[in-house]
């Protein structure tokens, strides 16, 4: 399944997703300004939103703990 990202300047939020997003999914606020998106099905994380993105790297908090689980294999 791919990874899609994109980076929105203007409102300085990084936006992840594991295959396309999907308007069935389920979205809540997780703490430090992340919001993660599941399946309702399964619970599954399908994605995370970061907001104020560039703000955390000029405060040198480039490093982002979230609750995920990731196989990542090259294509």
């Amino acid at each position: 399944m791919k990874l899609y990202y994109y980076y929105d300047k203007e409102a300085d939020i990084l936006y992840f997703s594991k295959g396309k997003p999907s308007a069935k999914d389920h979205s809540e606020e997780a703490p430090d300004d992340v919001i993660l998106r599941t399946d309702p099905k399964t619970g599954a994380i399908r994605g995370f939103t970061i907001l104020n993105f560039a703000k955390r790297v000029q405060k040198k908090q480039a490093i982002i703990s979230l609750p995920i689980e990731a196989d990542l294999v090259p294509a």
